[in-house]
């Protein structure tokens, strides 16, 4: 009996050390999302994108490039999705139309960018030297090239002419993915940086 009783205070006393052990501080993991976000061209926006993934992201800066990718990612399919749903409305003028439709396929090349960026990025962790710089030159090259989709978009609205409600509303949502993925760069180069 005391040998059972022996066994089950050792095996409670392993299992609090494993709990103990695998207990990441909060405030440390918020604290790595604020300081790496200080080296974005938005930060107040990448904190406020970042922070609520700082568990998964604990202190990896890996992790940290990964999800800044998924986020921008996502608020790109996004405003894919709603670009796509303006070139349905109707009383559009023809520039309004001709605008939408550009901005439209500027938007499905960045979700391609990007969706190529994160899935090079999540294998990027296996490969060391020259091989690494390789597969990260190619998140970096298709980053960029996301965030000159982004920019091109709006573009296509410059001018008066094309001011109003469409405009203005496009606008908003692709200036944040541009600002998501300006970011979401910025972390994949220093990411790059100390590898």
């Amino acid at each position: 009996m005391a040998r059972a009783y022996s066994i089950v205070c050792l095996l409670i006393f392993f299992l609090y050390v494993a709990a103990a052990t695998s207990y990441e501080n909060p405030a440390a993991t918020s604290n790595f999302v604020k300081t790496s976000c200080g080296a974005t061209t938005y930060p107040p926006l990448c904190i406020r994108t970042l922070s609520t993934y700082s568990s998964k992201i604990q202190n990896s800066p890996h992790q940290l490039a990964l999800t800044a990718l998924s986020v921008s990612l996502d608020s790109s399919k996004s405003a894919k999705d709603f670009v796509s749903k303006l070139r349905k409305f109707r009383g559009l003028k023809k520039m309004e139309y001709e605008a939408i439709a550009d901005c439209f396929d500027q938007m499905g090349d960045s979700v391609d960018r990007l969706g190529d960026s994160v899935k090079e990025l999540k294998s990027v962790a296996k490969f060391k030297g020259q091989d690494f710089l390789w597969h990260m030159s190619n998140v970096q090259t298709w980053v960029s090239a996301a965030l000159t989709e982004d920019n091109t978009c709006l573009d296509g609205f410059a001018g008066k002419s094309l001011d109003g409600k469409i405009k203005a509303s496009i606008r908003a949502r692709v200036v944040n993915v541009a600002q998501l993925t300006s970011n979401a760069l910025a972390l994949c180069n220093r990411f790059a940086s100390k590898n």
